[in-house]
């Protein structure tokens, strides 16, 4: 019989195992324990035995998948995956575990980007901080204007420069969490298209507090921003039992909208 796949790249093949592989286990549709062999996958997917093992690498540096020895190859337990890594997190975002996803990088950034504010208004340059300043007027102007990619844009944009501007190079490379988060909700229908005018001036109250070098209030108005959106979040994972995954677009807008005035 011939291959379905005649005329596709290697490389595009990988991914398609991959990312067929990744969103089944992510999902809990194939499940923690399972096994399969490469002869299997080679089979199911009709690829060669080179494609599949490339793809099966990239899962087991993941964490979710390991190798053994006459057994073949075993799904790890969620509690092995690197949660940290972006094509993980993308994919639990497109799943059931969508609102867990969320609700765990949301306790992250609220965790760490009060901090992140309070360090970046000691130590940010005055260039620094004026971009920033001019970041929440734009931001504020996008969000009124109800401009929803430009609004995410500018808000990873901004969120970015406030992890940076900390001089933490650890919490800089968080910023990659951070545009996943704003992102699936802009993605998901989980972000109202005018957001509430408080919620706008709480960025800005960031940016001026972070420019005069008051770290005190940097801090305050960043906690206020991940104490909006943690409550912003909560209500609306209540509508469906805490899964956004089966909440009809529809309640959500309704529930966003009033949220948002």
């Amino acid at each position: 019989m011939a291959s379905p796949h005649i005329g596709i790249a290697a490389g595009d093949l990988r991914n398609l195992v991959l990312d067929t592989l990744g969103r089944e286990i992510c999902a809990g549709t194939t499940k923690a324990g399972a096994t399969f062999t490469t002869e299997s996958l080679e089979e199911r997917f009709q690829v060669s035995r080179s494609v599949v093992r490339e793809a099966l690498h990239a899962l087991e540096s993941m964490g979710l998948v390991v190798s053994k020895r006459r057994i073949g190859v075993r799904v790890q337990p969620s509690t092995q995956w690197n949660v940290y890594d972006l094509q993980i997190i993308r994919w639990r975002l497109a799943g059931p575990d969508r609102a867990a996803q969320l609700r765990s990088l949301t306790e992250l950034r609220a965790a760490i980007e009060p901090a992140a504010a309070r360090l970046a208004a000691h130590r940010a340059p005055l260039s620094g901080a004026s971009d920033l300043v001019g970041l929440a007027g734009r931001l504020w102007a996008a969000g009124r204007e109800g401009d929803s990619t430009a609004f995410l844009q500018l808000d990873m944009q901004f969120h970015a420069l406030v992890l940076d501007m900390g001089g933490n190079e650890m919490f800089s490379t968080l910023h990659d969490l951070v545009d996943e988060v704003l992102s699936g909700r802009t993605q998901y229908g989980l972000m109202p298209r005018f957001p509430a005018p408080e919620a706008l001036q709480l960025h800005v109250d960031t940016a001026t507090a972070i420019q005069a070098g008051n770290a005190d209030a940097a801090a305050a108005a960043m906690v206020a921003i991940m104490d909006r959106t943690l409550d912003e979040m909560g209500s609306i994972w209540a509508l469906e039992g805490a899964d956004p995954a089966q909440t009809p677009p529809t309640a959500l807008t309704h529930r966003l909208s009033t949220d948002a005035h």
